[in-house]
């Protein structure tokens, strides 16, 4: 593929839900924020015309579709944004690669190891030909996490030896909340599981610079039954997901997650623990990163409250004056500037994670759910 010199980049978001109106927000900000190229929010696709053609209007795309096929082949679209249900994103994926687009999705990337390795093996095949397939896990955009990662390569906590991770949120505590498509097995491929812990695990992963080798998990569906549009739906996924993981470089790290922790709203923690220091953050106070560094004298130890607004942190040149703190929304942002970034210096590497690292995080999603059916038993990958 051939990148555009005497035009914007069009995009082409597929969805317009939740993660469509973020995504949206992102590709009207970062040619604002940062210097890239310029983009164009050419085409946003829904099954729904007159719900699409609001959301169109609604957040300033030029036009709306209802068929993501015929919006793949037009030459005026260089990079297809899916945000659909996971169900969906093999085929969209695989037929935009296919027609030469670059290509962002959201995670998981799959709903299981089979449709990932396919979409793996187009990508491949696409970077040969320049095009980059890049996976949306925004919290490696949070500029806190940015830091942690990079305090974590330098060495500041010395050898990782244990990670504690947790994802908790509420909005299923309601035992009388509708069904919808994330509680259903054939849209979601699992639960909790695949929404929430697939970012704890790419955090440990991430952060540690270690693989999972091993797992040993358990799966809880806590309400079983939720209303549907024509009466009582059986929940076919999980509600809640823990998981112990050991990992190639010694380190052990437990997983946490659950739609059903009344009083977590989104509450993303985790907690290293290295020989020479640690490291926590809470995605409820997105803009702080505690440090303690166990190499000062005992006397002078304790956790440190660093505030990530500076211009010397990760991302924080596209934004405000010290003290100005971001929110969830500019993630986003920075997960397009770094998209654009790639597709720019024409590196289909250039973009972390890469359809490759969605496959091997999907092995231990699928390593957690035979664990379960193995009554916890050790799964190694």
């Amino acid at each position: 593929m051939t990148n555009p010199t005497d035009r914007p980049l069009g995009v082409a978001l597929i969805g317009y839900a939740f993660m469509g109106r973020a995504h949206s927000q992102a590709w009207r900000s970062v040619a604002a924020a940062f210097d890239v190229p310029a983009v164009e929010r050419r085409v946003i696709v829904g099954r729904d015309e007159q719900a699409v053609a609001q959301a169109a209007e609604r957040l300033g795309w030029q036009e709306h579709a209802t068929d993501w096929r015929e919006v793949i082949a037009r030459e005026d679209v260089d990079i297809v944004d899916i945000c659909t249900p996971g169900f969906l994103h093999e085929e969209i994926a695989i037929a935009a690669l296919a027609a030469g687009k670059h290509v962002l999705c959201e995670k998981p990337l799959a709903n299981d190891t089979a449709g990932a390795e396919r979409m793996a093996a187009a990508a491949r095949v696409a970077g040969q030909r320049g095009q980059v397939a890049a996976l949306g896990f925004t919290y490696r955009r949070v500029p806190a996490l940015a830091l942690a990662q990079q305090m974590c390569a330098q060495g500041k906590l010395g050898t990782i030896r244990q990670v504690r991770a947790s994802y908790l949120q509420d909005w299923l505590v309601d035992e009388d909340a509708p069904m919808t498509w994330r509680l259903r097995q054939e849209t979601a491929g699992s639960g909790a599981l695949g929404d929430i812990a697939s970012h704890a695990i790419d955090q440990v992963q991430h952060l540690t610079g270690q693989q999972v080798t091993t797992v040993r998990g358990r799966l809880a569906t806590m309400v079983p039954e939720r209303p549907g549009e024509s009466g009582p739906e059986a929940v076919t996924v999980d509600d809640a997901a823990w998981a112990t993981l050991e990992l190639s470089g010694g380190a052990l790290a437990s997983v946490e997650v659950s739609r059903m922790a009344t009083g977590a709203k989104n509450q993303l923690r985790l907690e290293l623990y290295g020989t020479d220091g640690a490291l926590r953050f809470d995605l409820e106070n997105p803009n702080e990163l505690w440090y303690l560094d166990a190499t000062a004298p005992i006397a002078q130890q304790g956790f440190t409250r660093v505030l990530v607004t500076e211009p010397e942190h990760p991302y924080l040149e596209g934004w405000w004056p010290q003290g100005h703190v971001l929110g969830w929304e500019n993630a986003f942002t920075n997960q397009a500037r770094d998209l654009l970034l790639a597709i720019r210096d024409g590196d289909p590497t250039g973009f972390t994670p890469t359809f490759e690292d969605g496959l091997a995080l999907q092995r231990v999603l699928d390593a957690v759910i035979a664990s379960d059916a193995a009554d916890g038993a050790t799964v190694s990958l």
